[in-house]
């Protein structure tokens, strides 16, 4: 079975990660990154909420990868985000990047907000 390229339609995936680090676009990022259609760019962490509260309006989910592991958003962020009309869920990092990667190649409006692993 031959395989078939991923059709993200101009939309920018996470390409790939690695310690203290995530490759976006091809371009390579240390430390936490936010992820929209349009490339990534640095992002302050849990405590940066504004930088997520902008993408309200313009995504539906957003997908947060919470480093090598699982654990679960500050409330008061979740709360925030929330309030904001965006819908969130939190994950390990690796996981994050690839579940946005799937619904981001579906055509849906998404981003990826990831600590390092």
């Amino acid at each position: 079975m031959a395989m078939k390229p991923t059709d993200f339609d101009g939309a920018v995936p996470v390409d790939g990660y690695g310690p203290g680090f995530f490759r976006v676009g091809g371009k390579v990022f240390q430390g936490a990154v936010l992820v929209t259609e349009g490339g990534g760019r640095g992002w302050g962490g849990l405590s940066d909420q504004s930088a997520l509260l902008s993408l309200a309006g313009r995504i539906d989910v957003l997908f947060v990868g919470m480093g090598a592991d699982i654990s679960h958003l500050p409330p008061d962020l979740a709360q925030a985000l929330q309030d904001a009309g965006i819908a969130v869920e939190a994950m390990a990092s690796p996981t994050a990047a690839r579940t946005y990667n799937v619904t981001l190649s579906e055509g849906r409006r998404v981003a990826c907000a990831l600590l390092p692993v």
